[in-house]
């Protein structure tokens, strides 16, 4: 399951030393309503290697605004605490998953 990643909570994540991918999103987003099962099938897939995660931007405003988060749903990729590779709007989950591999 994916986890609810907040303001206060991503820098932990973050500090983890594994690879985190967060999904940026809102209940009212149809788009993210698309994406939002196949993060939860990726996080389930993936557990134990790569943290993955969902940041509710009606919720938290630091962490989206932090990274210039502007249309959702918006996918950031980080590796080893860094920043390595975003995505905006809906995807595959094909495409996601290599996303995911390449930070492995």
């Amino acid at each position: 399951m994916a986890l609810e990643i907040t303001d206060s909570n991503v820098q932990e994540l973050l500090d983890s030393g594994k690879p985190v991918v967060i999904d940026f999103w809102a209940p009212w987003c149809g788009p993210c309503k698309m994406v939002g099962p196949i993060i939860e099938e990726l996080a389930q897939e993936y557990e134990g290697q790569v943290i993955i995660g969902k940041c509710d931007v009606d919720e938290n405003s630091d962490l989206p605004a932090s990274y210039g988060i502007r249309n959702i749903p918006t996918i950031l990729f980080f590796k080893n605490g860094e920043l390595a590779g975003k995505h905006v709007g809906a995807a595959s989950k094909i495409v996601l998953a290599d996303k995911i591999k390449a930070l492995l």
